[in-house]
């Protein structure tokens, strides 16, 4: 049984609003690659449509996690990298569907120059912790 503890608001810290400061854990880690906007065969879902890209992207990220026996509740980490900050409404908006706000990990996000092809607007990797 994996244990996860959430700290959104360590002392001296201001509190977190969509992220948790700090998530321990103990249990087997699982780290899942950075995930694009493809389907299963491998096609572009949503072309110049964050929200749609960013959708599939979750998608993606939970199918992973599944194949290792874990779901989102076990998620301690999760690293956005998206072309343009203005595209972070739509990832919220889509991690939101696949996450309780009462149970949100640990978070980054970076604006990056380009991801592997120019109609990529992000990739979301994850860390992850469940029972032995």
């Amino acid at each position: 049984m994996s244990r996860l503890t959430r700290i959104s608001a360590p002392e001296g810290v201001a509190p977190a609003t969509a992220y948790t400061h700090v998530v321990v854990g103990t249990g087997r880690f699982i780290a899942v690659s950075g995930q694009l906007a493809l389907d299963e065969d491998g096609e572009l879902v949503g072309e110049g449509d964050a929200a749609a890209q960013a959708r599939q992207v979750f998608e993606n990220l939970r199918r992973c996690l599944a194949a290792a026996g874990a779901t989102f509740d076990d998620v301690v980490k999760l690293t956005y990298f998206v072309t343009d900050m203005a595209h972070m409404p739509a990832v919220r908006a889509a991690r939101d569907a696949f996450l309780a706000p009462d149970r949100l990990p640990a978070s980054s996000a970076v604006q990056v120059a380009s991801l592997v092809g120019p109609e990529f607007l992000m990739e979301i990797e994850a860390f992850a912790v469940v029972g032995e």
